[in-house]
C-alpha cells in the first residue's frame, strides 16, 4: 500500500500544479491577454493527467478500504486549486495510519502463534 500512497502523492501535486497552471496563467492569457495559446496547451495536458490521477486514486481508494466520502475528496481536489495541496496531506496522513494500523494488527498475530507450545493451534 507505500506504493499506492506515494504514487498517490506525485499525481496529486503534479494535478494540483497543473490546475494552478491552468487557473492562474492560461485563462488569464487566454481571456484578459487574447492569446489562447497557453491554455490549448496547459489545458489538456491538466484534463489527461486528472485522469491518470483518478485511477491512482482510485486504487489508494480501494486498497485502503475506505468510505466513499475519501473518494468524493480526492475527485475534488484535481477540480478546486489549491485544495489538491491541502488533501493531498490528509489523504497521505490517513492512508499512512490505515497502513500503520495493518502493520501492527499483522504484528500481533504471529507473536500469539510463537508464545503457543509446539503442536498446540
Amino acid at each position: 500500500m507505500e506504493a499506492a500512497i506515494n504514487r498517490y502523492r506525485v499525481m496529486a501535486i503534479v494535478v494540483g500544479v497543473m490546475l494552478l497552471l491552468v487557473v492562474f496563467v492560461g485563462m488569464p492569457v487566454r481571456y484578459i491577454g487574447g492569446n489562447g495559446t497557453p491554455s490549448a496547451i496547459i489545458s489538456p495536458i491538466h484534463g489527461a493527467l486528472y485522469i491518470v490521477y483518478l485511477a491512482i486514486a482510485f486504487d489508494l481508494y480501494r486498497k485502503a478500504n475506505w468510505p466513499l466520502k475519501q473518494m468524493v475528496l480526492m475527485v475534488t481536489a484535481g477540480l478546486i486549486p489549491f485544495l489538491a495541496f491541502f488533501i493531498e496531506r490528509r489523504i497521505v496522513g490517513d492512508a499512512r495510519a490505515e497502513l500503520e494500523r495493518r502493520d501492527a494488527k499483522q504484528d500481533t498475530r504471529p507473536a500469539d502463534l510463537e508464545t503457543q507450545a509446539p503442536g498446540q493451534v
